[in-house]
Formats: structure tokens, C-alpha cells, sequence
């Protein structure tokens, strides 16, 4: 059977899946909260850029609102843990019961030392797994000083900091070692992955391949509500043919079914557990590796929002800024703005507002509320907007602040 569903619906089942389809909850968020985050969306993306805030903390602030950002590095960092690192879209917080699945399926030799000579990289890796294995967590800087201070004197040292992070690296897309913690200044710490899983999940070999691609596949799957195979390979990055048999199963097994959607051409499967709300209340910013905007084709068909990252892009030939998040109002992408945290002046710096096609009349003032929202969660004493963007007199209106001159718009460092 063929579930036949408007575009309208559709995205109302895709807000609901990614947990945005409402507004936030009113009272605090909690670990526990947080931690229900993750397992809804599967995964939060990891990010260094920190021109506003690391990546990572923004999907549980788009989805409950201000909360305390230690209690992600905590979850990540204390056992039982309740989300640790790994390799999945990108780098990222994952579940720790996707590991072993994950494993199965990650192939980025690039990451590692591949490309180093085999003698010195298995020396490496046995003086770095010897040291993790009877010390602390470390960095890869500790473990670079640590092995130098550790050679007999006399022996050459012919290794620095690019041979050592390269086979911990290497030893991270294993499995074999991975991170306890961050440092205050987005180290790694590594330990051994035995160290770091949580009870109840033992360290081993990786999973069947099979029955793995199957878990993450259908994960994937609810974290979409309805999309392509395309979408549920693309959220893991598993191997489009091998989740499109996984597909198949979990139709026969029924999991998911086919579904047609009205102005989306391609073929589609609904979750058998996607909620379809009556209306998309919800309101957000999102960060640019926001779960709900990583396959770009499927929030084009969706919500008519062609989005790119323009942060590699060279500062002219931008065409919406640095550090872009998009603007969710209720079931529709209704603006795009450039932000930058200011944390010298204590400012939230909006250094362009658009609007899309067709917004909401109320788009300028919702979206000065969350401005301001998101200002106190960063501990910024207020909102200033420069004068870019057909959006930003009405926003720089609405948030009560004088715009900013064109001379004075502050460049976020390229």
C-alpha cells in the first residue's frame, strides 16, 4: 500500500520526526531532555567554526530552548555516557548503541595514516595504545610531548605532531580508540574505546554488516519521518545501494512503506511510527549542520530553501554571508541570517537578515524574538543589526536597536 500525503503534510511529518514541529518546552532542560534530543535526531554533527557558538550545542537549543551546555559535554564525557564521538554524517555525537553499527561502515582511510610508512605507523600505534592503556585520557599535543620524552636517548625521533594525530586518527575510524572528553580548547582527549562505552555495551568487533546497515537505516529513517533512500543513506554517509536494500527489508518488515507526496517526484518511504501533526507551530534557528537541513535536495523539495554553506567561500562572492542559519517559522524556511557572537562588545552581531519568498508577516518580529532568545542563552547583553538584507530594518526595528552603518559592519575573520 502507498501512502499518498500532500507537501504540506510531508513537512509537518518531517518537523515532527527532527522534534520541531512545536514550541519548546517551557520548564528547564534537563539531562535527561537532552539526552531524549539525541535519540530523537540520532546524531549531532560536530563542527570547530565558533564564530557564534560550536555546532554541536545548537540542535538541543533549537529544540528546547536555553539550556546549559555543560550538560552535552557531560553526557559526552561522564559514564554511563549518554552520546560519545564517532565518524557518522561527519564527525559526530552519536548514539552509543549505533558504535559497533557504525563501525561496520565507516571507510575514511583519509582520516588516518594510511599514507605513512607501515613500520613507523605500527611502532606508533603500539607506544600510543600502551600509553593509553596505563595513563589518563590525552590529548594528541600529550601524547606527541609523552612519546618524545619517552624514546631512549640517543634514538632518532623522527615523528611531530602530524605522524601521532594521524595514526590516532587512523586508530579512531577503527574503533580501537576514542574521545573521553574535549578539552577548553576542542581537544580530543583520547582514551580506548573500552574505557570510554558505556556498560552494557561491550567492546569488540564491529557489527554484522548487514544487520547494522539495517539499524542505522531505520534510524535514519525515523529521524526523517519520510524521505528517499538517498536522504537515509546520506545521514549516516552509508553506501546508497546497501541502504536501499536495507529499505527493502524494513518495507517487508513493515517499518516503512511507500509514499507519494504531491510535487516530490522521487520515491519515497514513511516511517510506520512518523507522527503527522495538524499544524507546525514550532519556531527555530538552526544551525548550518542542523540534522534537518543535511541532505539539501530534500530541504529544497520540502520547504523551497535552496541553502549552501558559504564559509569556504571567498568573502565577495558570498551571497548571504559567513555563518548563515536558517530561520524556521512554524512549517516554513522564512528567513536566512548571518550571525556572529561578538563576545568582546557582549553582542550578538546579525550582520545580514533575508527573508525567503512568500514569509509570514510576523517573520521580522518572531524572528527578533528568537534573536534575543538566543543572545541571553550565549550570555550576550544584546542584539545589534547592521544594515544588510531586506529583512534587517524590520528586525533591527523589532529588536528595539539603531542599525548599524555599512562602515561599521563587523567582517567575521576569513
Amino acid at each position: 500500500m502507498t501512502a499518498t500525503l500532500t507537501l504540506a503534510q510531508a513537512r509537518r511529518i518531517a518537523l515532527a520526526a527532527q522534534g520541531l514541529h512545536r514550541p519548546r518546552p517551557t520548564g528547564p532542560a534537563t539531562a535527561r531532555s537532552v539526552g531524549r534530543t539525541l535519540a530523537r535526531i540520532q546524531l549531532a554533527q560536530i563542527d570547530s567554526v565558533n564564530v557564534l557558538v560550536r555546532s554541536h550545542y545548537l540542535p538541543f537549543f533549537s529544540r528546547l530552548g536555553p539550556y546549559d551546555q555543560a550538560i552535552v559535554d557531560r553526557l559526552a564525557s561522564r559514564n554511563p555516557r549518554r552520546m560519545m564521538e564517532y565518524w557518522a554524517h561527519e564527525a559526530s555525537f552519536i548514539r552509543p548503541e549505533h558504535f559497533h553499527a557504525l563501525r561496520a561502515w565507516q571507510k575514511r582511510a583519509w582520516v588516518g595514516a594510511a599514507g605513512l610508512d607501515p613500520a613507523v605507523r605500527e611502532r606508533l600505534e603500539a607506544l600510543i595504545l600502551e600509553a593509553l592503556a596505563h595513563g589518563r585520557p590525552l590529548t594528541a599535543a600529550q601524547l606527541t610531548r609523552r612519546l618524545e620524552h619517552d624514546s631512549p636517548r640517543g634514538e632518532a625521533w623522527g615523528w611531530n605532531w602530524n605522524p601521532v594525530k594521524r595514526v590516532l586518527e587512523g586508530l579512531f575510524e577503527a574503533g580501537t580508540v576514542s574521545s573521553a572528553a574535549r578539552t577548553p580548547q576542542f581537544e580530543r582527549r583520547y582514551a580506548l574505546t573500552s574505557a570510554v562505552l558505556p556498560p552494557g555495551i561491550p567492546d569488540g568487533d564491529a557489527a554484522d554488516p548487514d544487520e547494522a546497515i539495517l539499524t542505522l537505516t531505520e534510524a535514519a529513517a525515523q529521524a526523517h519521518g519520510i524521505g528517499t533512500v538517498r536522504c537515509f543513506a546520506d545521514y549516516f554517509r552509508l553506501p546508497l545501494r546497501a541502504t536501499a536494500a536495507a529499505v527493502s527489508r524494513l518495507v517487508a518488515e513493515g517499518s516503512l512503506e511507500e509514499a507519494g507526496v504531491d510535487g516530490w517526484p522521487d520515491r519515497l518511504y514513511l516511517h510506520a511510527a512518523a507522527a503527522l501533526p495538524r499544524t507546525a507551530t514550532g519556531r527555530a534557528l538552526l544551525s548550518p549542520f542542523d540534522s534537518l537541513v543535511f541532505e539539501r535536495r530534500r530541504l529544497e523539495r520540502l520547504f523551497g530553501f535552496r541553502y549552501r554553506i558559504e564559509i569556504y567561500t571567498p568573502a565577495p562572492r558570498r551571497e548571504y554571508g559567513y555563518y548563515v542559519l536558517p530561520f524556521l517559522l512554524r512549517d516554513r524556511m522564512a528567513a536566512r541570517v548571518d550571525l556572529k557572537a561578538d563576545r568582546l562588545s557582549g553582542t550578538l552581531l546579525v550582520q545580514a537578515a533575508h527573508a525567503e519568498p512568500g514569509a509570514p508577516g510576523d517573520t521580522a518580529a518572531e524572528l527578533a524574538a528568537e534573536l534575543q532568545l538566543l543572545a541571553g542563552w550565549l550570555g550576550l547583553d544584546g542584539v545589534r543589526v547592521a544594515d544588510r538584507g531586506g529583512l534587517a530594518p524590520a528586525v533591527a526595528r523589532a529588536v528595539g536597536n539603531r542599525n548599524l552603518s555599512a562602515a561599521s559592519y563587523v567582517s567575521p575573520v576569513d
